[in-house]
């Protein structure tokens, strides 16, 4: 009598969120910025003090139990501006993304799809707009509609979409010649099904990384903007604009220019922590390599 061993069962593959709560990069990484957005989101309901009332009496306070990070050159508490500068920094940076997102990925697939001409003009355009930096576009835009929150997102977000557009492209170039896709090709799918149902799908990895890199620049350009009045304009606070302001007086407060420096170090430290252990969870050769 023949005995058949049975076959050993394969052990089932942990999923994206247990692999990426094994990366301390992508822990630490969401802290820090689950952190940031928690401030920003709570400066809408409660901040320690009024942001926009000026108080001469309490101008540059020490630090103390009553303004925990001190008062500026107006009196306002400095607290309560990070907080409310947080969620002005967060939102350029995350509709930039959405803009670059929504308008370069399409491009992008679009030019690996039908390539060809089509593929080498809209990459030539690409190249066009990529060689202007966010501050000149800025720049641009502000010398005809004038210094605001709303132009600098358009600045940063028209920068964004050649990023999107490259990063798209290249991840579906890799794709289309793969079997399964000249299967759905086989199958009578047009181009543009295929793009929808099979490529993006497979880029979708790319796009999350590369979306926390870009969020974590357009952190970084949003506080240069304000740095020279190009970006969010007062009484609303901005971490750029508190920095200026904080510049002509280092010696006498240099905590003024450390709390939003602070800030925004942390900030673009989490994000590109965040994109980091997302690339490692979802590219197992990264994880082998480590």
């Amino acid at each position: 009598m023949t005995i058949i061993a049975d076959e050993p069962v394969p052990e089932p593959q942990p999923g994206f969120l247990a692999l990426a709560l094994r990366n301390r990069s992508f822990v630490v990484g969401a802290l820090l910025t689950l952190f940031i957005a928690g401030m920003a989101l709570l400066s809408f309901f409660w901040t320690p003090y009024d942001v926009t009332r000026l108080v001469v009496a309490d101008r540059m306070l020490p630090l103390s139990s009553a303004h925990w990070f001190g008062t500026d050159q107006f009196g306002r508490d400095v607290l309560s501006m990070i907080m409310v500068g947080a969620r002005a920094s967060i939102a350029v940076a995350l509709v930039a993304v959405v803009i670059g997102l929504g308008v370069g990925v399409p491009l992008g697939c679009w030019a690996a799809a039908r390539g060809g001409i089509v593929d080498e003009v809209l990459m030539r355009f690409n190249d066009v707009v990529f060689a202007f930096p966010a501050l000149l576009m800025a720049i641009l835009i502000t010398a005809i509609f004038g210094p605001s929150a709303t132009n600098a997102v358009i600045a940063i977000g028209i920068f964004n979409i050649p990023v999107f557009a490259r990063v798209a492209r290249a991840g579906a170039l890799a794709i289309w010649p793969r079997e399964f896709i000249l299967a759905a090709r086989a199958a009578g799918k047009g181009k543009a099904r295929i793009t929808a149902e099979h490529i993006l799908p497979n880029i979708a990895n790319l796009l999350l990384v590369q979306g926390t890199i870009q969020f974590a620049l357009g952190v970084l350009a949003e506080a240069g903007l304000s740095y020279v009045g190009l970006g969010v304009q007062p009484p609303m606070p901005s971490w750029g604009r508190m920095l200026f302001d904080a510049q002509t007086r280092m010696m006498v407060a240099p905590t003024l220019a450390l709390f939003p420096g602070l800030a925004i170090v942390i900030t673009v430290l989490g994000l590109n922590l965040l994109g980091d252990g997302i690339s490692d969870a979802i590219d197992p050769k990264l994880r082998r390599q480590r």
